[in-house]
């Protein structure tokens, strides 16, 4: 099992209004809210930039020889009573405004999710379960982060900046201008490094995808795996894929690396020519001793704020190209489009299927896998037959509309399919397919999925239809026997017969079984279609098989090869005439009689 060790190269970012519009209306939804936690952070400030007018104020006083115990403790009380008030409203900031961002991933998670459950059948032929895991984790948790510290930090960090600059020039302009000398550089580097930081945290999220899509496929196939003793392969691979991951994380690293110490740097820059230079000024006169103080208080409390910039820079871009990835994503659109809403669906007044001059390619192929295919299926059960790769799986995909088709092509019940709601349409038509797909619950749980308020009984009744009730009751704990993730603990006639009874059981006008019985011997098969034959009345019922021994039970059977239908009639019709079918029969014979 192979994977790309390398992710593709990242793709251009959408506009940041397209991106601000995934999430402005959460603003808008909680803004009183957002108002309040701002407001408790603006407080919050306020309050820090009091402290250093206290220590002014005691400082003076002692260089001054003025200060009493009765002061000092005054000033002591009012530096304590601040520093409770700046304590209760920072947990209020943070439960506000850290909530909001929770809300908001909240929000894209729950319309990530319908999305996906919206999209066709070439959205997820295109797009890996590790990709759209790492959507709804890693870059879900960046937006979040962007959105929360972040913007927190941001916010903090411009208050504080003006607020002390306006604190500084009012001690010393002078002084305040020396100071802020080496912020330039900081932006300069600010504005090189955020560009990298997106290309390169694009690329940890591309692996991070390819990285989970390998361990889901090695979970889900681990005992075909141990089976043909891959183990060390895999974990050789898988080593691979970690090593790129890291490679990746560490240049991100790299990047941040740079921002923060530049930050540091020019804060301390700041603080070295603050020392020099205000000391001079103190010695002369030009300020106090106090004001000297307050002065270096509020330049601890500006470093801050430049040491932010590195921080808010790399959460912000982290934000920014997570949710570039989440905005392409759900502008993805299903190829199978809705009717217009205006127009009146048609009515289902009979039950039939009919192709005229179908033609179908996969999307991204050039290949026609369907050709010129003219075919009219009414009450009744059908087979199709053929060789492998002959168009017969593809047939039933496009007849369930897991595929476009173009208008004129395809009808059901006289009305051209693309006129029809999915949901209508597909309400019409139960689906076994080759690999039945079970979900890790009860087996009564997987029987009764498109009936979800079946009663036993009912659920009993297809089972004995689809010979598995004597199995299941031999089982432990019965219809409650967990099956395990993709039926695990079941054999693979168990799922395939389990997969049938869920389609009896939703009792639709359509059943479609696509090669579905290929894992059972041929006295059991015999028991399935019997079950099928008992319940088939008024219905159209397609199966797809191999067998001639199922398919001489149907009423007529179609003979596809290369994308085309070659041949029609029922059983003895085509073995007296068609060579495809003469061969398939004498194939199954020698199987029989050796």
């Amino acid at each position: 099992m192979r994977f790309p060790l390398r992710a593709s190269s990242h793709d251009q970012r959408p506009p940041i209004h397209s991106l601000l519009r995934l999430i402005i209306p959460q603003f808008a939804k909680y803004r009183v809210r957002l108002l309040l936690g701002f407001l408790a952070l603006l407080c919050v400030d306020f309050l820090q930039l009091t402290i250093p007018g206290y220590l002014q104020q005691g400082v003076d006083s002692l260089a001054q020889g003025t200060a009493t115990s009765s002061t000092l403790a005054k000033v002591g009380g009012c530096i304590l009573a601040t520093a409770a008030s700046i304590a209760a409203l920072r947990f209020c900031w943070r439960s506000l405004i850290i909530g909001f961002s929770r809300l908001l991933e909240q929000h894209l998670r729950n319309r990530l999710m319908r999305h996906i459950l919206q999209m066709d059948r070439p959205f997820f032929d295109s797009h890996t379960t590790g990709d759209i895991m790492a959507h709804a984790t890693n870059d879900l948790s960046s937006v979040q982060m962007a959105t929360g510290m972040g913007m927190v930090a941001a916010a903090d960090a411009v208050v504080m900046s003006l607020a002390a600059l306006f604190f500084m020039a009012r001690i010393s302009p002078t002084l305040t201008m020396i100071a802020i000398i080496p912020m330039p550089l900081l932006a300069i580097c600010a504005k090189v490094l955020s560009g990298r930081l997106h290309k390169q945290f694009d690329q940890v999220q591309r692996q991070f995808s390819l990285l989970t899509e390998f361990a889901r496929n090695t979970m889900v196939s681990i005992r075909l795996i141990k089976g043909y003793t891959r183990e060390r392969r895999q974990r050789e691979e898988f080593d691979l894929l970690g090593q790129a991951y890291l490679h990746a994380n560490i240049k991100v690293a790299v990047i941040q690396g740079l921002l923060f110490p530049v930050a540091t740097l020019v804060g301390n820059t700041g603080m070295l020519l603050i020392l020099y230079f205000g000391g001079k000024f103190v010695i002369s006169g030009e300020i106090s001793l106090g004001d000297f103080v307050a002065f270096v208080t509020y330049m601890f409390m500006l470093i801050w704020p430049m040491m932010a910039v590195g921080w808010v820079t790399n959460l912000a871009q982290r934000g920014l190209t997570s949710l570039g990835r989440i905005h392409r994503l759900l502008a993805t659109r299903p190829l199978l489009a809705e009717p217009d809403a205006s127009v009146d669906e048609p009515e289902i007044t009979e039950l039939s299927f009919a192709c005229s001059g179908l033609d179908f390619v996969y999307p991204g192929s050039k290949q026609p896998a369907l050709q010129d295919i003219d075919l009219t299926l009414r009450p009744g059960i059908l087979g199709i037959a053929g060789s492998t790769g002959s168009g017969k799986s593809t047939l039933c995909r496009v007849l369930t509309r897991q595929y476009p088709v173009e208008r004129g092509m395809l009808y059901f019940s006289g009305s051209d399919v693309n006129d029809f709601s999915l949901d209508t349409f597909r309400d019409q038509i139960s689906y076994v397919s080759q690999q039945p797909v079970l979900f890790s619950g009860t087996i009564a749980e997987n029987i009764c999925l498109a009936k979800p308020d079946a009663s036993r009984k009912e659920i009993v009744r297809v089972a004995r239809l689809a010979a598995i009730d004597g199995e299941i009751s031999r089982m432990a704990d019965q219809y409650e026997t967990i099956v395990g993730e993709r039926g695990i603990r079941l054999s693979g006639g168990q799922k395939q017969r389990i997969a049938i009874a869920r389609a009896l059981l939703a009792d639709r006008p359509v059943l479609i079984i696509d090669d579905a019985l290929s894992a059972l011997d041929v006295e059991t098969e015999q028991l399935v279609f019997s079950g099928i034959k008992s319940c088939h009345k008024g219905k159209i019922v397609l199966i797809v098989s191999h067998r001639l021994k199922l398919l001489s039970g149907t009423g007529q059977v179609i003979i596809m090869d290369q994308g085309k239908i070659i041949d029609q009639g029922d059983h003895q019709q085509l073995l007296a005439r068609n060579v495809l079918y003469q061969t398939m029969a004498a194939k199954q014979q020698r199987r029989e009689d050796a």
